[in-house]
């Protein structure tokens, strides 16, 4: 996890509630769900299989061991995990170098956030090497810290991730808002007590207490996210 944390009490604006704001990477600030799908499609056609397209669902939003192993047992591929596990990620590096496409209103958001000092986190399942390489791109001044799949002994749909992030950032949970689109991520961070933002990417995602769900990151400013902070009241 890399950090550079400032204290808390001079970076939140006086007499908000919002303490933090968590993010996910892929489907909800960059547009690569959909590379993610690709690159497998890619890698196991040299292997010799076809992927169903009924099982992007059941990969999205999940850690690359899960999503991997899945995969491999649905196949029947005999590649074990670790070098599929190389293939896929070198895959996705290799697309994100030609493009990077951002999320509607992701630009905005960032600028927005770091503009008023809201201490903010990146929380993906990704693995620290392409956390890098999009933070690169990103822009990592935004981030105070991240949080990579491969940094906790339980990624999401468990809350370890995004505890750990609001931990680093000296935040209370209860007052962190999470921005994710999958329903993997979605139940780590209600998992982990924070209010969320669903921002669905490939499957819908259901309003449910503490959860709000919306179109677009367009919808997502300041006032937003504090406004969640003061139902909660």
């Amino acid at each position: 996890m890399t950090s550079t944390v400032p204290a808390l009490g001079t970076r939140t604006a006086e007499g908000s509630a919002l303490q933090a704001v968590l993010l996910d990477m892929d489907g909800t600030l960059v547009d690569t769900e959909g590379f993610w799908w690709d690159v497998e499609v890619e890698v196991f056609a040299a292997l010799g299989h076809t992927l169903d397209d009924s099982w992007r669902h059941v990969v999205v939003g999940g850690p690359m061991t899960r999503s991997a192993g899945f995969l491999i047992e649905a196949t029947g591929a005999t590649i074990p995990l670790a070098e599929l596990t190389v293939l896929l990620n070198q895959g996705f590096e290799d697309r994100i170098d030609r493009a990077l496409p951002l999320m509607p209103g992701a630009a905005r958001l960032l600028a927005e956030l770091s503009a008023h000092e809201i201490p903010t986190a990146l929380v993906s399942a990704s693995h620290r090497r392409i956390i890098d390489r999009v933070l690169t791109l990103l822009g990592a001044h935004h981030f105070a810290l991240s949080v990579a799949g491969d940094e906790v002994t339980r990624t999401k749909p468990h809350p370890d991730p995004y505890l750990l992030a609001a931990a680093g950032l000296g935040a209370d949970p209860a007052r962190c808002a999470v921005v994710e689109d999958t329903a993997t991520g979605v139940a780590a961070a209600e998992a982990a007590g924070c209010r969320v933002v669903a921002v669905p990417s490939v499957a819908p995602i259901q309003p449910a207490p503490r959860r709000t769900v919306v179109s677009s990151l367009e919808e997502v400013d300041l006032p937003f996210l504090r406004g969640l902070m003061t139902e909660m009241r």
